[in-house]
């Protein structure tokens, strides 16, 4: 596998966050505007627990490269 194009699922239960890391800009969008969810240094990086679904839609709703998305 490719390290420069992992794709990797999130979910709650509820809503599903697709990665694709090829797409990412790392504009780092998401770790500003929701940083309780979206913790790079951390392992996993996405903390589905930490927010509402809700506010990980619209965070990742902002994500400018299409790197995250919603399943």
């Amino acid at each position: 596998m490719d390290p420069k194009n992992i794709t990797k699922e999130y979910s709650n239960g509820e809503i599903t966050v697709v990665w694709q890391s090829a797409k990412c800009s790392h504009s780092a969008n998401c770790v500003k505007n929701l940083s309780k969810v979206f913790q790079p240094k951390e392992q996993p990086w996405i903390k589905m627990e930490n927010a509402t679904s809700k506010e990980i839609v619209e965070v990742v709703s902002k994500c400018p490269s299409g790197a995250l998305s919603i399943k």
